[in-house]
């Protein structure tokens, strides 16, 4: 099957969503979260503050925009993985997959600008705390993917957690001085015990 087209309409409104974020996220990076306001930002992206708040209900989704293209991204994922492949070996692939290609969601990125944005992440409470509700929002999408009922929301909470965990124990490696390289071996056998972990459950084999 071929991919939907994106209408002219669609693909603008996706440009206008970016440029406005780019513009709240490069303010922020200069000045910090707090000592930029909203209607800041609509006057650096040329729009009134109402026109603002239709693209982004919250300040935090300004700097949280790139997170919202990654919301489905595990039910993505599992959705298109191949009919002899788990779910959680299409997951465990795609995130060691990251991983190689150093992608900033897994936290093992030292690019400047990167690092400099997940300084500012989490090192801003309110926006930890709107992060948490993206990645709620992946939990859905995935328990969606899994089948859904108690059993998937279960599994799906488990998932979304241990990428979470990963990426914030790549980002604070990195963010204590290792290189991205340096750092990539650790990475893989952390992420490669998750899922072992995620696989065998919680508890050892053998015990009651």
């Amino acid at each position: 099957m071929e991919p939907a087209r994106v209408s002219l309409r669609e693909r603008k409104k996706q440009l206008t969503y970016q440029a406005i974020s780019d513009a709240a996220i490069a303010m922020f990076l200069e000045r910090g979260f707090g000592k930029v306001s909203v209607a800041e930002v609509a006057a650096a992206a040329d729009i009134s503050k109402p026109t603002l708040f239709r693209y982004f209900p919250a300040k935090e989704d300004l700097a949280l925009h790139r997170f919202a293209a990654h919301e489905d991204e595990a039910a993505r994922v599992v959705g298109g993985r191949g009919p002899d492949v788990s779910p959680l070996d299409a997951l465990r692939g795609h995130f060691l997959a990251g991983l190689d290609r150093r992608d900033p969601v897994t936290g093992l990125c030292d690019t400047p600008r990167v690092l400099a944005f997940h300084r500012l992440l989490y090192g801003t409470p309110s926006l930890v705390a709107r992060l948490y509700a993206y990645q709620g929002r992946s939990e859905a999408a995935l328990a969606r993917a899994l089948g859904g009922g108690v059993t998937a929301r279960l599994a799906a909470g488990q998932v979304i957690a241990v990428l979470r965990v990963l990426a914030e124990e790549n980002w604070r490696r990195i963010d204590a001085g290792e290189s991205a390289d340096g750092a990539y071996a650790g990475a893989v056998q952390a992420a490669e015990e998750a899922f072992v972990q995620l696989r065998r459950g919680l508890e050892p084999e053998g015990r009651g």
